[in-house]
């Protein structure tokens, strides 16, 4: 797709008028009453886009595209290596579903602005159960298939559901995880009790089904098909629930109206994807990844995307998504760091790819996690086709730093970097007292407000905690809770989550440079830096690697490299003299390295186990090999 407009102009144009700017985006979409104004201030002070406007965005993902003549094209393709499954559902067979769906939900009593929570694996069936709920004016709230009961039951008892839909279980590539026993335990432990639970049984596992409240998922299939109810642009179409420092999990709000605005900008200007195009996000439903690129985004601009049941490793290999790129045709293929590197960790030649045909991709996009260059990279040379690093958060719902592969006069993507601040996102470098501070110089990432279209006005019902966690640490400003800087180019890094940042005996450090320096050793898969209490400098680094498979070198004599770079590239001012190899990283469902909890378990912190942890035995390992080796300074004294 060629670029129509220039970066500078299209980015200078959204700082100076934004209220203008987005009024124009929100032209490009269907209105049943259009907002004529963009900007307001509600009673909080809140910044909320296109009030007076009234539309609904599964009329906008599927009626206006069959309206359209798109009835027969793609709009989902199903691929599931783990129960050998693959389905195309073209855009008029996704909207019948849809609205019968709808119309079943309608019958167990869900109406305007009830919640729905939905806990599911990557499934058609879990797609159509979010556009349904979009198109009755419900909201809902996707909890990642498999969650812990407990984490479960915090979700109903903050969203308050009408309803759950559940499949009856998942498959993992060496084990059937029974869904229905988890919700049935997460209901037993929550206060307030949903009226009934749809169940989606799975052909490998059959759940047990109780009388008067649970409903089979393809009863509902059976109901008479609704329309979609135009519901005000400010109307909640989702809940998303992300980790927070205390472990109470925050609910994410997202719109209809800006929500829609800014995925339909973002698929055309920053991925540069055009209808009938095709767009693999390898991520889940339950993540921000998974609302905004594999379901919303693709469907607002009419696109096909693909919807991956498996992970990027062991089902069956190394090579699935090349498979998919290669089956599929995908032109954008975008997921996390971690998947590359595990990808990497098994096939460090890159022999799988080279097995696919993968011609039809233009772009490689990573996001979730800073980019260490080595992966970075690897991923450039395997596949031939521009990476592009980029940045947003949860809270955003699409990204803020970027290279705009749908705008002209973008500078070229540079490893490390995130590129460049997207449209509507005035990114700024602040010191601690919120002033700018210099090109080179690492600070606090804030966006000065009002943020754009798309990411959250507040948190669900609690907007006393959106206030103080994100407000206001800096007056005027939205803070994200990272840091980095921008180079002398206008290239921006983030180089991780505030605490990230160490202070070593007076000197500010980032683990993020240290972790590109382990990460650029050619026997380390992955890794993380953490900095550790301690009496004489405050912190020192520790560096926790995970080695690739195969590597004959010793952990001793790999240990002794890494300090040696570290303390080569860096300098001894580092203290960078520990390194633990250890078997796997604790990392949240979607990838992300609980580098803070892993700081906390050494220094003797008390913590909550993060709602989103992958697995909690692997904090004991960790915690084993602190003691081994007295690292930290809860292991030293006990010691």
């Amino acid at each position: 797709m060629k670029p129509a407009c220039s970066y500078a102009a299209t980015h200078a144009a959204s700082l100076a008028d934004p209220a203008a700017f987005w009024l124009a985006q929100a032209q490009q979409l269907q209105w049943d009453t259009p907002p004529g104004e963009a900007l307001f201030q509600d009673a909080n002070g809140f910044y909320r886009w296109f009030k007076k406007g009234t539309l609904n965005t599964s009329f906008l993902c599927l009626d206006f595209h069959v309206q359209h003549g798109r009835g027969q094209q793609p709009a989902l393709i199903y691929d599931s290596p783990v129960t050998n499954t693959q389905r195309t559902y073209t855009y008029g067979e996704l909207l019948e579903m849809t609205a019968r769906f709808a119309g079943g939900l309608r019958e167990l009593g869900v109406a305007l602005g009830d919640r729905v929570i939905i806990y599911m694996p990557n499934l058609p069936e879990a797609v159509v159960a979010m556009l349904a709920c979009a198109r009755i004016g419900a909201v809902h709230s996707v909890v990642f298939g498999g969650f812990a009961p407990h984490e479960l039951a915090v979700r109903i008892d903050d969203a308050q559901p009408r309803v759950i839909v559940c499949a009856s279980g998942g498959m993992e590539f060496d084990r059937i995880v029974a869904y229905k026993p988890l919700v049935e335990e997460a209901m037993a432990q929550a206060t307030h009790q949903p009226a009934h639970v749809v169940v989606l049984q799975r052909d490998f596992v059959t759940a047990k089904m109780q009388p008067g409240r649970d409903v089979d998922y393809q009863e509902l299939l059976q109901a008479e098909p609704v329309a979609a109810v135009p519901v005000p642009a400010t109307h909640t179409l989702y809940i998303l629930y992300t980790s927070g420092t205390t472990g109470r999990p925050k609910g994410v709000v997202r719109d209809h109206g800006g929500h829609a605005v800014a995925l339909r900008f973002s698929m055309k200007a920053v991925y540069g994807l055009a209808p009938g195009d095709t767009m693999f996000a390898g991520s889940d439903i339950g993540w921000a990844v998974g609302h905004s690129y594999i379901v919303y985004g693709p469907l607002l601009q009419g696109c096909t995307s693909v919807l991956f049941e498996g992970k990027p490793v062991r089902t069956p290999d190394a090579g699935t998504f090349w498979r998919l790129v290669a089956q599929h045709k995908v032109q954008v293929m975008f997921t996390a760091p971690t998947a590359i590197r595990a990808i990497k960790k098994e096939d460090s030649e890159g022999l799988l790819a080279r097995q696919y045909d993968l011609s039809s991709l233009r772009q490689l996009f990573l996001a979730g996690e800073r980019c260490d260059p080595a992966t970075y990279t690897w991923a450039g040379q395997l596949l031939g086709v521009p990476v592009v690093d980029h940045w947003w958060q949860t809270e955003s719902g699409w990204p803020m730093l970027a290279t705009m592969v749908g705008l002209e006069g973008m500078p070229p993507p540079r490893a490390g970097s995130a590129g460049f601040p997207v449209p509507g996102y005035n990114v700024q470098i602040l010191d601690e007292e919120g002033a700018p501070v210099p090109a080179g110089v690492t600070g606090l990432v804030a966006v000065k407000l009002p943020l754009p279209p798309g990411c959250l006005p507040t948190l669900w019902n609690d907007d006393v905690r959106f206030r103080e966690g994100y407000l206001k640490p800096f007056p005027g400003y939205y803070f994200s809770g990272d840091g980095g800087y921008r180079d002398t180019d206008g290239y921006c890094y983030i180089m991780g989550r505030v605490d990230d940042v160490i202070n070593v005996a007076g000197h500010r450090l980032s683990t993020g440079e240290m972790e590109e320096i382990l990460a650029a050793h050619p026997a380390v898969a992955e890794c993380a830096v953490l900095g550790i209490a301690d009496a004489l400098r405050g912190q020192v680094p520790i560096g926790l690697v995970v080695l690739k498979d195969g590597q004959t070198i010793g952990e001793e004599a790999v240990e002794q490299e890494l300090v040696s770079r570290v303390r080569t590239l860096i300098g001894a001012l580092a203290c960078f003299r520990s390194v633990l190899v250890v078997k796997r990283l604790p990392k949240t469902r979607s990838g992300k390295i609980l580098r803070k909890t892993l700081r906390q378990l050494a220094d003797g912190e008390g913590f909550a186990i993060p709602s989103t942890i992958d697995d909690p035995l692997i904090l004991d390992e960790i915690s084993a090999a602190f003691r081994r080796r007295a690292i930290g300074a809860a292991f030293e004294k006990a010691g």
